[in-house]
């Protein structure tokens, strides 16, 4: 049967299906019990909240369903680049960034000094909530952390954008892989080389990780439909990720907008850019994220994000559409599915048929 792999027997799923986490609070406790009770692996990112949130949200995803379910976290970097942007360096950001704001009659703000939640912090929350799986992307949660979690039977998974950081993530002790290539929609998860070195395709990322670690490995990256998901199956992969099918549904947290630009009927066209958050991401393609190839200036995550914060408000209140972000992966087909219900059904029909 093709449902049946080592990924789905650890991951504790009918289905070989995870819904992609998504950070920004795009995640929601509808999609991933929805997800989830239909025998695939809903999960939520965790990002951006903090540790009393995270229990929170846990008590509302086991209201919601009884099956399997994933937390995702951010691992902090070890050399945060924020601790070296100074003065001068915001100077030639607003300098750069200047004509958009004045296009929008947006006064330009002063040096922000966003904090992030407290990774450690966080990890307790999760060690707490003991769910099914636990995953991180940015890099690998220490031995001790790792430890805790086989503790208390939680299963790991680790983001690689390449074979070097898969081989990483095994030697670590972690459970499954995920090799995520670069068609996959919003941030890339690179922790060993910068993330514009780190951009091999989802189907030669495969092959590479398959064929170089014994650990299971879960495909990432451009997967839409069922064929995908078999042709996944088919190079090795236990399991198959997707990210933007499950943005699109009713059930995720993104706005109308963004959901209505990802259903639309024509091919969607993305770029990697940092203009939007300092970490380069792939967007649906603008002419900001375009233009922005050209300046190469941008500040470090999260003070790009919170610079550009009233320039986005503004956009949006303007109809300046071409001013904001909306992630989006590289999807194979046309995304048409409203419901994870059709959505998935679709996902099982067609991986069946194609296996």
């Amino acid at each position: 049967m093709w449902n049946k792999t080592q990924a789905s027997e650890l991951l504790r799923i009918k289905y070989p299906i995870i819904q992609g986490p998504f950070g920004g609070k795009y995640s929601s406790v509808k999609l991933v019990s929805s997800v989830s009770n239909l025998g695939g692996l809903g999960s939520f990112g965790l990002n951006s909240y903090s540790p009393e949130e995270i229990l929170k949200i846990d008590e509302d995803i086991k209201r919601s369903t009884d099956k399997a379910y994933m937390l995702n976290l951010w691992v902090p970097f070890k050399d945060d680049p924020t601790n070296s942007f100074e003065k001068k360096d915001f100077d030639a950001l607003k300098k750069a960034f200047t004509p958009y704001f004045e296009q929008l009659k947006v006064p330009l703000p002063e040096m922000p000094n966003p904090k992030t939640q407290n990774f450690e912090l966080q990890v307790e929350s999760v060690l707490k909530a003991r769910p099914h799986v636990a995953s991180f992307i940015f890099g690998i949660p220490s031995k001790e952390i790792i430890l805790e979690l086989k503790k208390r039977g939680i299963t790991s998974m680790a983001t690689a954008t390449t074979l070097d950081e898969a081989v990483m993530i095994e030697e670590a002790g972690i459970d499954l892989v995920i090799a995520s290539g670069s068609e996959a929609g919003g941030h890339r998860a690179s922790f060993m080389k910068s993330a514009d070195e780190s951009l091999t395709c989802t189907r030669l990322l495969i092959h590479q990780v398959v064929d170089n670690v014994s650990t299971p490995v879960i495909a990432a990256g451009g997967i839409s439909n069922g064929k995908d998901i078999a042709d996944v199956l088919k190079l090795g992969a236990g399991a198959a990720q997707i990210g933007t099918a499950f943005l699109a549904t009713n059930e995720s947290n993104a706005s109308d907008l963004h959901k209505s630009k990802l259903l639309t009927s024509e091919t969607i066209k993305t770029d990697l850019t940092k203009v939007y958050t300092g970490r380069l991401a792939r967007v649906i393609s603008t002419g900001f994220s375009k233009e922005n190839n050209n300046i190469k200036i941008t500040a470090p995550y999260p003070i790009q994000s919170a610079f550009l914060s009233p320039l986005r408000k503004a956009a949006i209140e303007q109809n300046k559409l071409d001013l904001v972000a909306f992630y989006s992966g590289q999807p194979s087909t046309t995304l048409k599915y409203k419901s994870v219900q059709e959505l998935f059904v679709s996902l099982k029909e067609e991986a069946s048929k194609y296996s």
